[in-house]
């Protein structure tokens, strides 16, 4: 089985396409973007792919199993609710949505529609010292994880005083960036929060054109014990970057500006042991192979679905506690 594929919004959709292109087991049969022109190119450069003129055409075509979506965030919600709609699997940048209630209504889609998968492209996760961080933990080495930290530094100023994000109602900084480290945190740990704590400000971009706290720090609970602190800071003097710390009874482990490494050891003058392991993923369709592979295989498409959902009710949850300033459960699903 060749998977057909379709890819709407060509920026950083272009990865999308070069990666489903690129595989021996799918190709790319269409290419949708507001700019013709870039459609048109990227179509003559991968040698695969026509443009086509809206998304209903791509909805109706008869040559596409998987639908490849990496639009504006506020856009996503629709666009995978009619790709379930239409039969269609889906990979989406993320956020897959952006509230409860869009996170159940895609639920009772995926559901109806049967045995589609749904994945949401969370990059953090196909780095080479995440999966080994992950692999870790789950043997043991750990111990047991009493705190996850994690910030997200933006550290891009520009794109929501000047970009399309200033203009979204509600747009949340949590939502937006913050939800690369909150996934780490459910996918390492492989436990869901039951309670969050949100506070923010907007100091950073005060009397510029975004509406919204471009700070947002929450701490989550949960059932074990352990605790969670999460910062998305979209205006700091920083470069593009970020920063986890794992701490478990017999180990820590530090991601930052000196690299990965690792903590076996509490005494004075411990040395951190360095890990050489990349921190990064190799580009933005590094999850694509996965996402093939599963359709091709049969494999089970609950687990990852049921697991992006509950991503969404979390963020969702941080963004209510945000705005009600008081501590709020946290529903899942699985």
């Amino acid at each position: 089985m060749t998977l057909n594929v379709a890819v709407i919004g060509l920026g950083i959709g272009e990865q999308h396409a070069r990666a489903f292109a690129a595989g021996p087991d799918s190709r790319v049969t269409w290419l949708y973007d507001l700019e013709a022109d870039k459609a048109q190119r990227i179509a003559a450069d991968l040698g695969q792919g026509r443009v086509a003129e809206s998304y209903d055409q791509i909805l109706s075509a008869p040559d596409v199993d998987a639908v490849s979506i990496a639009t504006f965030d506020h856009l996503h919600y629709d666009e995978v609710c009619r790709a379930l709609d239409a039969g269609k699997h889906v990979f989406v940048e993320k956020p897959l949505c952006r509230t409860d209630a869009e996170a159940d209504d895609i639920a009772a889609r995926w559901a109806r529609a049967g045995n589609l998968h749904l994945r949401s492209n969370l990059v953090l996760r196909g780095a080479e010292v995440y999966r080994w961080l992950k692999d870790a933990i789950a043997a043991g080495d750990f111990g047991d994880i009493y705190a996850f930290d994690g910030d997200y530094l933006y550290g891009r100023l520009e794109k929501i005083t000047e970009g399309w994000r200033k203009d979204v109602p509600d747009y949340s900084v949590m939502e937006g960036g913050g939800v690369h480290i909150i996934d780490l945190m459910l996918w390492l740990t492989g436990e869901t929060p039951t309670q969050v704590t949100v506070t923010g400000n907007k100091i950073a971009t005060r009397d510029t054109g975004f509406q919204y706290d471009d700070f947002m720090a929450a701490t989550f609970a949960f059932a074990s014990g352990a605790v969670g602190r999460i910062t998305a800071n979209f205006g700091c003097v920083h470069p593009h970057h970020h920063v986890i710390r794992v701490f478990g009874t017999k180990a820590t482990f530090i991601y930052d500006d000196q690299g990965p490494r690792l903590f076996r050891n509490r005494a004075d003058g411990a040395q951190a042991e360095k890990l050489g392991l990349a921190p990064l993923p190799a580009g933005k369709g590094v999850l694509i192979p996965d996402f093939i592979k599963a359709i091709r295989t049969g494999e089970d498409p609950a687990p990852a679905a049921m697991r992006e959902l509950d991503l969404i009710r979390v963020i969702a949850a941080a963004d209510r506690a945000h705005a009600a300033g008081t501590p709020q459960p946290i529903r899942t699903e699985t």
